[in-house]
């Protein structure tokens, strides 16, 4: 664990960001970046050595951090979805029902589209909780962040080995 107490740190950071109704928008293509690339920084001033981070090194930090990032993001939008017993899909489903029905497809498979959405939605304000809408948040978080975090971390590490040593 205290090899990537880096990545937990900046993990859960880039996790509580991302439920953060504005900071949620930069979630993927900046927020779990810059967490996996501060990772590295920080692994790197805790333990101060010479050599170049390695591509292996920076994929295992951006994979970490990204799995940090998906389970702290989707365990606090669960959460505060069963507490408020709201989230944007419950708040955006009219805008959603008219973008579905402008989509050039049958209209059974509309109809099917929104009875899915209808039931989550429905789930959500009665319960606070759809068993649907949590499974989809943690699959789409645990794969998205965790690619971003790779990149994040890879990128990052090439421009900490180019900064001269000080």
């Amino acid at each position: 664990m205290k090899k990537y107490l880096s990545s937990f740190v900046c993990g859960f950071g880039a996790g509580v960001l991302q439920i953060v109704p504005i900071a949620k928008s930069f979630g993927c293509c900046l927020i779990i970046p810059f967490a996996a690339f501060f990772s590295l920084v920080l692994d790197k001033k805790a333990n101060p050595t010479i050599e170049k981070i390695s591509s292996k090194k920076a994929l295992m930090f951006g994979l970490i951090t990204g799995l940090y990032a998906a389970f702290f993001g989707s365990t606090f939008d669960i959460v505060i979805t069963f507490i408020t017993k709201s989230n944007d899909l419950v708040e955006s489903f009219p805008q959603f029902q008219q973008m579905i029905n402008n989509f050039p497809f049958s209209d059974e498979l509309k109809n099917e589209v929104l009875r899915l959405f209808q039931n989550v939605r429905n789930d959500i304000l009665n319960y606070g909780f759809s068993f649907i809408y949590a499974f989809s948040i943690i699959m789409n978080n645990l794969i998205v962040n965790s690619i971003f975090g790779i990149a994040g971390a890879l990128i990052g590490a090439q421009i900490i080995n180019r900064r001269p040593e000080s």
